[in-house]
Formats: C-alpha cells, structure tokens, sequence
C-alpha cells in the first residue's frame, strides 16, 4: 500500500512542479516513472508512517489512554 502512495504522490508532485514552471514536461515524466526514486519515496514514506506510529503511542502512554 506504501507504493502506491508513493507513486500517487511522485505524479502530483512532479505535476505541480511542470505547472507551476519550474521543471521541462519532459523530466516530469521522467520523476514521476523513475523506479529508483519511486523506492527511496517508499522508504522515506515508511520511516514517515514508523515515526508517526511511535508518537502515537507514547502520546498515549502519557496521557495514560489504552495501548
């Protein structure tokens, strides 16, 4: 599921980019179907979601709510 978040994202991103001016249609394209930045946004975007989870739970844990 994590790939397809980041594949979600890697297509608006470099759509927002094209748009706004500052990168070429062309290596748009390209960002957006780049394997190899496509497994560095998977990675990055799970130790975004561990991190998230580990602030969740000690949130909880200090506010005595059930874990």
């Amino acid at each position: 599921m994590t790939a397809v978040w980041a594949r979600i994202i890697m297509r608006y991103l470099s759509g927002a980019l094209v748009s706004a001016g500052f990168i070429s249609a062309d290596f748009g394209a390209r960002i957006a179907t780049d394997t190899d930045l496509h497994g560095v946004l998977v990675m990055a975007l799970g130790a975004v979601l561990a991190v998230i989870a580990e602030w969740a739970y000690r949130l909880a844990k200090r506010f005595g709510w059930a874990t």
